[in-house]
């Protein structure tokens, strides 16, 4: 059967230079990443060398200033590339926005000093970063983590247990959140933490229905000690800093939902434009013809909700509802997406010959990191009511 490759996503880029980093970014992800994606996900095998070629062509800190050994490139450039790596493969995708959230903390909070000394490697020097704020009682409710901080002379001495943290156990450097003071949100500072500092360990990697090349873990730390060098912002001041990092984290995974629905309905098109029933190809049954249409539009309005939102982070405008909108509907629609691609190959969709099957199991996940879509609701609902009552 032949098969119809992906086209190119007709896209409104802001320079030739972003023409050209998206050019370039396809022609990787097509080369380098997709053809092994298959088999490196059933085999749970995690890509470093991905990310070192990633890094290598300076995709791994687009967001940030180029004085620091970033891109220099604003969200709606970013978010795309984004977009074009999660269509090749979801592992790496949200692998580089996982990263891009990792380093976000410095480069925004942290000291000229502090950005002197650290970003030129976490942005251009192959290091991957983690991000760790959930713990195994605190998901949701962030502000109640546990993980405590205590100083000690210039030191600071971490313990406690960090859970789903995506590049758990294979992460150069991570981001911490840890309770430095009293209860609630205002008792918790950031650190940068090296990922080989003695005291810290990471579990074996859950064993989770997709995403089984990308490792997530648990991280433990054992009197870890951190020197206050390495606190990022002011004590106490870590929630916001944690908040401020989701916002533009949510971003990226809504552009990797896009991604991942883009490659679902291209490859659901692909099949129904080949396959043939009752002497026609099945593209040609009305019914079919109205899922394509369905699963189109719910892309393209994802995608221009997404960057309506990184259009307002780059010209300092509030994004924090729309960060959530489009993480909520971007996520939701990859869900749909997906099944609607399998239901379009019938039998097929549920093998594993195809890769609509794995790409289902890959969306369920993205309604749930960064914050569920209930959360996002909420968020939403927020910014429209304000808070909730308390009683």
């Amino acid at each position: 059967m032949q098969k119809h490759g992906p086209q190119p996503v007709s896209r409104q880029l802001p320079t030739e230079e972003a023409r050209d980093l998206l050019a370039l970014t396809r022609e990787m992800a097509q080369r380098e990443i997709a053809p092994a994606a298959a088999a490196e996900e059933e085999a749970g095998r995690f890509p470093r060398e991905v990310f070192t070629l990633i890094g290598e062509a300076g995709l791994l800190g687009l967001p940030y200033p180029e004085e620091y050994g970033g891109g220099g490139q604003p969200y709606e450039v970013y978010l795309q590339v984004l977009e074009e790596l999660a269509a090749a493969r979801l592992t790496v995708g949200m692998g580089v926005s996982v990263h891009t959230l990792s380093c976000h903390a410095l480069a925004h909070y942290g000291t000229k000093d502090q950005r002197a000394e650290h970003l030129p490697a976490m942005l251009g020097g192959g290091l991957l970063g983690a991000y760790c704020l959930s713990e195994p009682t605190s998901g949701s409710d962030a502000a109640a983590l546990r993980t405590r901080a205590v100083r000690d002379g210039d030191d600071w001495v971490l313990d406690g247990t960090k859970a789903w943290i995506t590049h758990g156990g294979v992460a150069d450097f991570y981001t911490v959140l840890a309770r430095s003071g009293g209860e609630g949100a205002h008792g918790i500072s950031a650190y940068l933490v090296p990922g080989d500092a003695p005291g810290l360990a990471a579990a074996p990697p859950e064993r989770k229905m997709g995403l089984k090349g990308s490792p997530t873990a648990q991280l433990h730390l054992d009197g870890v000690r951190v020197p206050d060098a390495r606190r990022l912002g002011e004590p106490g001041q870590g929630f916001a800093v944690a908040l401020a990092a989701l916002d533009s984290g949510r971003l990226g995974i809504a552009a990797c939902a896009v991604g991942l629905a883009q490659a679902a309905l291209d490859a659901a098109l692909g099949y129904v434009l080949e396959r043939r029933q009752f002497d026609r190809p099945v593209a040609d049954f009305q019914g079919l013809r109205f899922m394509l249409a369905d699963m189109a539009t719910g892309i393209e309005a994802g995608r221009a909700l997404y960057l309506a939102a990184a259009r307002l982070r780059d010209a300092g405008e509030p994004f924090s509802a729309q960060a959530a909108m489009a993480k909520l509907f971007c996520t939701d629609t990859a869900m749909r997406v997906t099944t609607d691609a399998v239901q379009l190959l019938g039998g097929y969709g549920y093998t594993a010959d195809f890769p609509l099957e794995r790409y289902l199991r890959e969306a369920k996940v993205l309604q749930i990191l960064e914050g569920t879509n209930q959360i996002q609701r909420m968020v939403v609902a927020r910014h429209l009511a304000g808070p909730e009552s308390r009683r």
